[in-house]
């Protein structure tokens, strides 16, 4: 079920550092021709920073692990794409269809193909007004179950992150900072919340990575949280998220569509700041995602 492109088979097949990337940034994440764009600048950052991108996604019902040109810029510029989660992947494998992979899917393709190393943007989490529609992300149990480390600017800042962050402790999901103590908040560096852990380099954290194999605590996937640089002018994010909202609650927006919702009115409403802040993002993520790739080879080494 899965096709591996050339250079991720050849890099598996020499155990080099190998780097999952999602695919929905791709298709629903960024506008068109800057998905594109993007998605081929990311790639070779994590090629710069010494490790080989596996960008992920399905095409006709076929797993890719790595996307050839052409199947790259179908998830580009497909505007049939799907967006599938772990609950899809049987279903639009069986079908035959098309579908760019969430952090959850593609968590656990990444692991389906011997790969433990993830950048991503920002991971899902609860959601607000959880206690009433018992809205989460697949994210937070694909995080507790999936032994995968994912490299993210925190949680979505439009979520409930006091909440996430009790979820991901009760799932004993380990959060490291990386030079920060404190959990960033996507569009913002700093979301309010304190961590325990901080490391400085992508040695340390490949070392914190190894160790979990001789205190026996694998089962789950390991987060680390790398703030944004260049955040978002704070006064514009409130503002933005505040009329967001507002503006989802008089539309009737609930559940799994408040987020993209809100995402959308970011996109919308910031003269391109939440589009620069998201680009940044993913730039940052995917080189320190591959610096830890490659500081655990060569531990392996």
């Amino acid at each position: 079920m899965i096709r591996y492109s050339e250079e991720v088979k050849s890099a598996l097949g020499k155990n080099q550092p190998v780097v999952a990337l999602e695919s929905t940034i791709i298709s629903h994440g960024l506008p068109r021709p800057t998905n594109m764009e993007v998605a081929k600048e990311v790639e070779e950052i994590v090629r710069a920073n010494g490790a080989t991108p596996a960008t992920i996604a399905i095409i006709d019902g076929e797993i890719h692990v790595g996307l050839e040109s052409q199947f790259l810029d179908r998830v580009a510029n497909d505007e049939s794409i799907l967006k599938a989660s772990i609950r899809d992947l049987a279903t639009i494998t069986a079908k035959k269809l098309s579908a760019a992979t969430t952090v959850a899917a593609t968590s656990h393709i990444a692991h389906l193909a011997g790969i433990s190393f993830f950048a991503t943007g920002g991971l899902g989490g609860v959601h607000r007004g959880a206690q009433e529609t018992w809205d989460e992300s697949a994210d937070l149990h694909s995080l507790a179950e999936i032994p995968v480390l994912v490299v993210s600017a925190g949680a979505k800042s439009i979520l409930d992150v006091a909440a996430t962050l009790e979820r991901l402790e009760s799932f004993s999901v380990p959060i490291v900072g990386y030079r920060t103590n404190r959990f960033p908040g996507f569009y913002l560096s700093d979301s309010g919340f304190d961590l325990e852990y901080r490391a400085d380099s992508a040695a340390e954290i490949a070392e914190i990575w190894r160790a979990r194999k001789m205190v026996a605590t694998t089962k789950s996937g390991m987060v680390v949280a790398n703030p944004v640089k260049n955040q978002m002018d704070k006064a514009l994010h409130e503002k933005t998220l505040q009329e967001g909202l507002a503006a989802s609650h008089k539309a009737g927006i609930k559940g799994k569509a408040v987020t993209p919702f809100l995402l959308e009115y970011f996109h919308s409403n910031t003269n391109g700041e939440s589009l620069r802040v998201n680009i940044e993002i993913i730039k940052e993520n995917s080189a320190l995602a591959a610096q830890i790739a490659a500081a655990d080879s060569n531990l392996n080494n």
